[in-house]
C-alpha cells in the first residue's frame, strides 16, 4: 500500500491567514494519523508579490502551532522547466494547443459573456486551426484541449460525488505568452513530483480539480485522491479574507492566544468527533478523519477562541504557562527580568485567574515586574484624604509583624474595617492602588502576600 503524503501550498505574497492555517493542520493531522508524509511547497511563481519575509512568516507560523513538515521546504519556483516541459509533452501529444487570439479578443468575448449574464468560457477559436494562419505579431499562450462532450464525476472525500458538465471546463490557459506556466499546470505537476496521494484543501479549489485532474489523465498519471473542505466564515457569514481583523497567527500570538489553544479551536473548526471538544496533540493525530469534516462554512468565534485558550491557561502546567508568558513577554511587551521569574512563576496560581490571554496575565503581573508604580489618573481621584490615612494606619500595624502571610494580615485588615466603619472594598482599593496603580486586579492578599512586607511598606510609604 503506498504512504500517504498531504501537502500544503501556500503562495508567499501575505501572511499566512488563519484558513490556511486550518488545511494545513488538516493535511497534517490526516498524514500522521496514517503514518504518512506531510510536505510544505512555497508556490512562489508570482515573481512580483512573493516575498521572503512572507515565506519565514509562513514557516514561523506553522512551527508556532506546532504543525512540523518532513523534508525541507519544495520551492516551486525551482521547478519551472519540469511545468513547460509537460505543457510541450502536452503539445506534442496533440492534448493542448497554440491559442493567438489577441488581448482584445478575449477581452470582446468576457464582455459579450458579461452582457448576456453568462459565465464566460474562452469559444476555442485555436482548437482545431492550422499554425498556418497564425498571425506573426502575436505570441501564443498554450492552451489545454479541455473535454467538451459527456460528465466528470469527482469522488471528494467529504462532498461526495460532485458531477460537472465537461463543456463548462474552457480550454485553460497552461503556458503564458511569456512562456510561464499557470497555476493549474503547476501544480498539477508538482503534485505528481511529490507523490501526493491526497489533495485537502479548499472547496473554492473544485474548479481547478477538475482541470487538474484532465491533465493527470492526459499524461497517464495515477489521480491523487481529492478532499475539499469549507471555507472559513465571519460570525456575519461572510468569507473571511486577509483584510478581517484577527485573519492571521499574527493577530493571535499579539493578544495572548496560546498555540495549543488555537490548534485545538482551528482542530474543532469544521470537524467533530463524538461530542469531544478539547484534544491533546496525541488525541488529534489518533482521532482525525476526513468523516468529520462537516460540509458547510464555519463561522470564526473569537469568543470561542478566548473561552478554549482560557482553558488551556487553567489547566497546563505552570511551568509551561510561565514559559508561554515568557515568550510572550518577550515579544510583544518587555521582558521579564531575571531575578523577577522566581517570584511570577511563585504567583502565577493567583496571575491566571480569570486570565483568558497571556496578555491579561501579563498585565495582572505588573506590579511584580515593574519595580515603580504609576497610578492612572482615574485611580488617583480615589485617594483621599481618608484613604491616604487608612494607608498610614495600615503600614504602622504591619510594621509591628513578624510574619507576613494572609494568616496575620486578615485581622489587621478587618479591624481596619471596623475602626473606620467601612466594608472590605473601603480598605482594599486604595491598598491596591498603592500597590499596582490600578483599582483593578488580583485580591489584594495575593498582592501583599507577592510582594512581600519589606516592598510593600516601602511601596506604601511613597504615597505618604
Amino acid at each position: 500500500m503506498k504512504t500517504v503524503a498531504t501537502r500544503f501550498a501556500p503562495s508567499p505574497t501575505g501572511p499566512l491567514h488563519i484558513g490556511g492555517v486550518r488545511t494545513a493542520l488538516f493535511n497534517w493531522l490526516y498524514s500522521k494519523n496514517k503514518s504518512g508524509k506531510f510536505y510544505l511547497r512555497i508556490e512562489d511563481t508570482d515573481k512580483e508579490r512573493s516575498k521572503d519575509k512572507f515565506k519565514n512568516q509562513i514557516i514561523n507560523s506553522l512551527k508556532w502551532i506546532g504543525i512540523n513538515y518532513d523534508d525541507s521546504e519544495y520551492i516551486q519556483s525551482k521547478k519551472i522547466d519540469d511545468h513547460i516541459n509537460v505543457a510541450n509533452e502536452l503539445l506534442k501529444k496533440g492534448l493542448a494547443y497554440k491559442c493567438y487570439c489577441s488581448t482584445d479578443e478575449i477581452e470582446e468575448q468576457k464582455k459579450r459573456a458579461k452582457q448576456k449574464k453568462i459565465p464566460y468560457i474562452y469559444d476555442r477559436k485555436w482548437r482545431n486551426k492550422s499554425e498556418t494562419d497564425a498571425p506573426k505579431e502575436i505570441d501564443p499562450v498554450i492552451r489545454f484541449k479541455s473535454k467538451v462532450e459527456g460528465k466528470s464525476i469527482l469522488k471528494d472525500l467529504v462532498q461526495g460525488n460532485i458531477e460537472i458538465e465537461n463543456n463548462t471546463i474552457e480550454d485553460f490557459v497552461i503556458l503564458r505568452a511569456d512562456g510561464s506556466p499557470t497555476y493549474n499546470l503547476s501544480a498539477s505537476v508538482d503534485d505528481h513530483i511529490m507523490g501526493m496521494t491526497h489533495i485537502i484543501r479548499g472547496d473554492d479549489h473544485k474548479i481547478n480539480t477538475f482541470k487538474q485532474i484532465q491533465i493527470y489523465e492526459a499524461m497517464n498519471w495515477e489521480i491523487p485522491s481529492f478532499a475539499h473542505i469549507p471555507l472559513i466564515h465571519t460570525i456575519d457569514g461572510k468569507k473571511l479574507s486577509k483584510r478581517d481583523n484577527a485573519s492571521t497567527l499574527d493577530d493571535y500570538s499579539k493578544i495572548g492566544i496560546m498555540p495549543n489553544a488555537l490548534r485545538n479551536y482551528l482542530l474543532r473548526l469544521g470537524w467533530s468527533y463524538k461530542d469531544k471538544e478539547i484534544f491533546d496533540l496525541n488525541e488529534s493525530i489518533k482521532y482525525f478523519n476526513l468523516e468529520g469534516v462537516g460540509k458547510s462554512p464555519s463561522k470564526l468565534d473569537i469568543s470561542r477562541i478566548y473561552s478554549i485558550n482560557e482553558y488551556y491557561i487553567k489547566n497546563i502546567n505552570e511551568n509551561e504557562l510561565f514559559n508561554f508568558l515568557k515568550d510572550y513577554s518577550k515579544n510583544f511587551k518587555n521582558n521579564i527580568p531575571e531575578f523577577k521569574e522566581e517570584k511570577i512563576k511563585k504567583s502565577l496560581t493567583f496571575l491566571k485567574n480569570k486570565a483568558k490571554t497571556l496578555e491579561d496575565i501579563y498585565n495582572n503581573s505588573k506590579f511584580l515586574i515593574n519595580d515603580n508604580i504609576e497610578i492612572d489618573k482615574e485611580a488617583q481621584k480615589l485617594l483621599d484624604k481618608n484613604a491616604n490615612e487608612i494607608i498610614k494606619l495600615f503600614v504602622n500595624k504591619i510594621s509591628e509583624i513578624s510574619e507576613f502571610n494572609r494568616e496575620t494580615l486578615e485581622p489587621i485588615i478587618n479591624k481596619l474595617i471596623k475602626d473606620n466603619k467601612t466594608n472590605f472594598k473601603g480598605i482594599g482599593q486604595p491598598l491596591r492602588i498603592c500597590l499596582t496603580g490600578s483599582k483593578f486586579g488580583p485580591g489584594i492578599y495575593d498582592i501583599l502576600c507577592a510582594l512581600g512586607k519589606e516592598e510593600v511598606v516601602r511601596r506604601l510609604s511613597q504615597i505618604r
